[in-house]
């Protein structure tokens, strides 16, 4: 029976551990030749000595799949190149990229050094872009293809001890709306999810000890995240691009744009007493409470 990506090739970045791994696989699964990538790294982008694209490869390759491993870093544009030939040089083409990368350097931001800043950013964000970039020739080429690009809930409404990931997140987010728009022309699409799965990626978040979250996080695997990566890189999804996705265990989200939400106009401008007396008790009740954004929308509503 054929797959839904049967003669596709696509690159997962990361594909070595949690996420990545599961859709390295998951691709594989569904007819894909993928490219793993990933350099071995520890959750603080450092060297630990071992080889898990080899190893994901490998199990694509004894499950009667098609992979090779790829070592390059995302972080590095001449890397990102290599990673493109290696798509094209052995397998013919190239026709999704799966953006998921990434390392955590948590901190409260008063404490944040600029080169856990700088590191996060360049590894996320700077990442996808270099991968997307050094792709957009290919898929140009073609007049066809598809990213797929991991942004987080952090990113879209922020996260405590995490203004580095959050920041390169958003920029995620912000750039594949940026790669709809500029090459729709060409028949390529873009588009985000925001995935929830307890991985190693975020052993740093508390989860709570109570008998009911323990059997929900059951369900929150990075398996979990694989039909709707699979979805997004097949040609079911050819009139899909610009949105954002959550995918939450068993449920899908459709994220909101960032739209304007109510405005008020005065002909004559605006003063400061204009804005306090008139503007601000005008659109009080359509103010996001801040208490109220990812601790409802990820711990108490799962």
């Amino acid at each position: 029976m054929a797959g839904p990506l049967d003669g596709k090739v696509a690159i997962v970045t990361g594909g070595g551990r949690g996420i990545g791994r599961a859709l390295a696989l998951g691709l594989g699964a569904a007819g894909a030749k993928v490219v793993v990538n990933d350099l071995g790294t520890s959750l603080q982008g450092e060297s630990d000595g071992a080889n898990p694209a080899e190893d994901v490869a490998a199990e694509i390759i004894a499950a009667g799949g098609q992979a090779v491993a790829d070592n390059n870093s995302v972080s590095d544009p001449d890397g990102a190149e290599a990673m493109v030939k290696c798509a094209v040089g052995n397998f013919g083409r190239l026709d999704t990229v799966l953006n998921n990368a990434g390392i955590v350097r948590d901190g409260l931001f008063h404490k944040m050094s600029f080169d856990n800043f700088d590191s996060v950013t360049k590894v996320h964000l700077y990442g996808s872009y270099n991968v997307s970039r050094a792709a957009a020739t290919v898929f140009r080429e073609q007049e066809s293809g598809s990213y797929v690009h991991f942004t987080s809930t952090a990113g879209l409404i922020g996260n405590l001890g995490q203004a580095n990931y959050s920041s390169a997140k958003a920029g995620i987010a912000g750039l594949s709306r940026s790669i709809a728009i500029d090459m729709k022309r060409f028949g390529i699409r873009s588009n985000c999810i925001a995935p929830f799965a307890l991985t190693r990626m975020v052993t740093s978040v508390p989860t709570g000890d109570t008998p009911e979250f323990a059997e929900k996080r059951k369900h929150m695997t990075a398996e979990k995240l694989v039909p709707m990566s699979v979805f997004l890189a097949s040609d079911d999804a050819s009139d899909v691009t610009g949105q954002v996705f959550a995918v939450r265990g068993n449920e899908i989200f459709v994220m909101s744009q960032p739209r304007p939400i109510r405005g008020l106009h005065r002909a004559n401008g605006w003063t400061h007493d204009d804005i306090r007396d008139v503007f601000m008790p005008s659109v009080k009740n359509d103010l996001t409470p801040f208490e109220t954004t990812m601790d409802v929308f990820f711990w108490d509503a799962i």
